[in-house]
């Protein structure tokens, strides 16, 4: 009885101390302490504006965890990934993870393959193409030649984190435009652009604009013949963002990691298919010569010496902590089910979408289950935007946008397929879908658009 009036007294106390809060602190910080479940409850509640996590069709980062995941995640979130002298078994999970990846993208020496974890496919990305210029201006110098006016060769369908690594490092983006039913890479034209100042070459394997993957192996050819003709030997970098979890499992003879000789670098991200929560990245090279030295700093701990090249410094360990678990917990064989479960997913609900009527699907989820779809090209009421502001008075997020030079007349709608995502849930969203239509269809003419419109895209 003392308990429950214990109880039921605090309670009463935080709904008056909530009372007297009045309007929250927003930019300005309180003078006083507030009792700690009342400074959760006013957090809580704003944050119950955001979208629900589960029903975002437009990121690919993953939205769910295994409770024991979640669990691990919280015992470890206040371990610094930084100090791996005071946490040296995280720093060793952390290697035994790139020892795995290594073997799953085919390294020559998978035991001896330099690699990191890092905060995203962005910080991991930004490292390979670091670790490219270097090699190119260390073999400019060694040959008596300029290094002033480097260039970098990819799609215009990359990640944004590519534009910010040729700004960020003075690097001149030579981009390969899109073309007609062609929404990447071009192998002939990409190597037509390449010259002795270009530092590599980047291969998507899953385009965030329709989830399709780049032809990272007729790239490697393209610029086998060019080296052949010229002399020019540009290395690879391939941008596994997403389609490095998904690949290896789905597609293991498809020719796009180590196993191609020019394929110097690969990154993907840990918290995208590697079905682990925000943030995680991976970056590994196919083997030292082409991580320079100078980019690496040592850490002494219990007497030994780890490497350390990641552009962050102190991050959590949790994520990593939650990658091995899963690499534990699933094997190949649990990643290969539920990402084929995701394929089956995002093609029977492309399918469904289809039969529709107003839609054409623009990719169909054969490689990424992720697919891309238009409004028909006749109907003229409505469109891409108009359908994703609809959908998302029911919580569904689905981005509306068009795509880049050269087919910027081309808007879509694209749905990413996770982990979560079942058959029954895309049903929920069919339905949902098929129950706007009327009313999108009785307007009389298009009411959102780009700059008006769900735009958001990831």
């Amino acid at each position: 009885m003392a308990i429950k009036q214990t109880k039921r007294a605090r309670a009463q106390s935080i709904g008056d101390v909530f009372s007297e809060v009045g309007r929250a602190p927003r930019h300005k910080m309180p003078n006083d302490e507030m009792d700690p479940e009342v400074a959760y409850q006013i957090v809580h509640d704003e944050l119950m504006l955001d979208g629900n996590a589960r029903l975002n069709l437009a990121t690919f980062v993953g939205t769910w965890m295994e409770p024991q995941a979640q669990r691990l995640m919280a015992e470890t979130f206040d371990k610094n990934m930084i100090n791996k002298d005071e946490y040296p078994q995280t720093a060793e999970m952390e290697m035994r993870c790139v020892d795995m990846i290594s073997r799953l993208w085919h390294a020559p020496e998978p035991d001896d393959a330099p690699g990191c974890s890092t905060t995203g496919s962005s910080e991991a990305a930004m490292l390979g193409g670091l670790a490219m210029k270097r090699i190119w201006q260390d073999r400019r110098r060694a040959e008596g030649k300029p290094t002033d006016k480097p260039n970098i060769v990819f799609g215009i369908n990359v990640q944004v984190c590519w534009e910010k690594f040729a700004r960020y490092w003075d690097v001149e983006p030579r981009e390969v435009p899109m073309e007609g039913p062609r929404f990447h890479i071009d192998p002939e034209q990409a190597a037509a652009l390449c010259d002795e100042n270009t530092i590599g070459v980047i291969g998507i394997l899953g385009s965030t604009y329709d989830g399709s993957y780049e032809p990272i192996e007729k790239l490697c050819q393209a610029l086998d013949a060019l080296q052949a003709k010229t002399g020019l030997n540009i290395p690879v970098h391939v941008d596994a963002a997403s389609g490095g979890f998904v690949a290896p499992f789905l597609e293991p003879n498809l020719k796009w990691d180590f196993a191609l000789d020019r394929v110097v670098s690969i990154n993907a991200s840990g918290h995208k298919y590697g079905l682990v929560a925000p943030g995680v990245g991976w970056i590994i090279w196919r083997d030292e010569e082409h991580l320079p030295e100078e980019l690496i700093f040592k850490v002494n701990y219990l007497g030994d010496i780890m490497p350390t090249f990641a552009l962050n410094f102190s991050r959590p360990g949790a994520q990593v902590v939650a990658q091995y678990y899963n690499f534990v917990r699933l094997g190949f064989e649990g990643y290969r089910k539920i990402q084929q479960y995701a394929r089956d997913v995002a093609q029977d609900l492309a399918a469904e979408i289809e039969k529709l009527g107003p839609f054409e699907l623009v990719t169909r989820g054969t490689d990424l289950p992720v697919f891309a779809f238009k409004v028909r090209d006749d109907i003229t009421n409505f469109n891409v935007f108009d359908v994703s502001n609809a959908v998302r008075e029911r919580g569904w997020q689905v981005p509306a946008y068009t795509f880049p030079a050269n087919r910027q007349d081309l808007a879509v709608l694209r749905v990413v397929v996770k982990r979560g995502f079942t058959h029954d849930v895309a049903s929920l969203f069919i339905n949902d879908l098929r129950r706007q239509l009327p009313r999108l269809q009785r307007q009389a003419t298009v009411i959102h658009d780009a700059d008006n419109g769900s735009g958001f895209r990831h």
